[in-house]
């Protein structure tokens, strides 16, 4: 009787909870499912911008066909750009978002005020601060390379943005300032969550401060970091703003972002461009999915 009660309270609450989350569901396919769906149907057309009515169905040619993406080399080449960039502007920003996070941490009468300060160049649009550093990278007029050579680092000037060899690495610098200040709010957060007897009970007992860190802090905020890498990680597949304003089209930094608008505005190819942004789409979802098998993982370890 008494499982009974219980597996009927249980399905009271989930009803009720579909009741409440539906509006949401509801919004959310009319503003993210009908385009997703348009996106995906073109994708099946050969269409161009200037005759879309005479679109003639071709399947799955845009993706495996002759000249499908599965075989052009200038999509292969932007997914690599595209890993490349997350992979080292992710890296870069949880490691320095972490010690900002620990120094930020720290008892300061000045904290709330660098707390802030350290928000002003997240909270800068990204077209504004690419332009700022594109000006700043100039290779004959940018300040960059002005100190640089007063300084006697360089002996000519570099064109941080103009070479192939510098300019992924360079937009991969610029995406890490403006990017490390929400890594280290986020890690901040999760540095306050950790309960201060754990520190105490380690003074007491004279543990090293790296061994503190290394098994008490860092298990503990280690869910907080992941879901901070995740959200940074998504962001960053879908990079478009600062390598479009820096770069434009370059093969050398085009994204697939930059990949599917060049394809759709500039060449017209509706269909094509559409096969691109779908593709971009399931390698986000299938990349959420595997992130957050492994927050999950790393839960029950902190849980166990």
């Amino acid at each position: 009787m008494k499982a009974k009660a219980t597996g009927g309270l249980r399905a009271q609450r989930v009803r009720r909870a579909w009741l409440v989350t539906l509006p949401m569901l509801v919004v959310l396919l009319m503003v993210a499912g009908w385009p997703l769906g348009r996106t995906i149907w073109f994708s099946l057309f050969d269409a161009e911008l200037a005759q879309l009515d005479s679109r003639r169905f071709v399947g799955l040619d845009n993706y495996i066909g002759p000249d499908g993406l599965l075989w052009s080399g200038d999509w292969w080449h932007s997914v690599g750009n595209t890993v490349v960039f997350a992979l080292l502007s992710v890296v870069l920003e949880t490691l320095l978002g972490l010690g900002v996070a620990l120094l930020l941490n720290q008892p300061s009468r000045i904290r709330t005020l660098l707390r802030a300060a350290m928000l002003v160049p997240w909270a800068i649009p990204t077209v504004v601060s690419a332009k700022m550093w594109s000006w700043m990278l100039h290779d004959q007029f940018g300040i960059v390379n002005h100190y640089l050579l007063a300084l006697g680092v360089l002996s000519t000037p570099l064109a941080w943005t103009a070479d192939p060899s510098l300019s992924l690495f360079t937009i991969v610098l610029v995406d890490v300032w403006k990017a490390t200040p929400y890594m280290a709010l986020l890690i901040l957060a999760a540095l306050q969550m950790v309960p201060v007897d754990c520190y105490e009970a380690a003074k007491v007992d004279g543990v090293p401060a790296w061994t503190v860190f290394s098994r008490v802090t860092l298990p503990l905020i280690m869910p907080g970091v992941l879901v901070a890498m995740v959200f940074r990680m998504l962001d960053a597949l879908r990079v478009f703003d600062v390598i479009y304003v820096m770069t434009s089209n370059s093969r050398a930094t085009k994204s697939m972002s930059v990949f599917v608008r060049e394809q759709l505005i500039d060449f017209g190819m509706v269909g094509y461009g559409s096969a691109a942004a779908t593709m971009l789409f399931f390698l986000i979802a299938l990349i959420t999915i595997m992130c957050m098998g492994l927050m999950r993982r790393s839960s029950d370890k902190v849980a166990a």
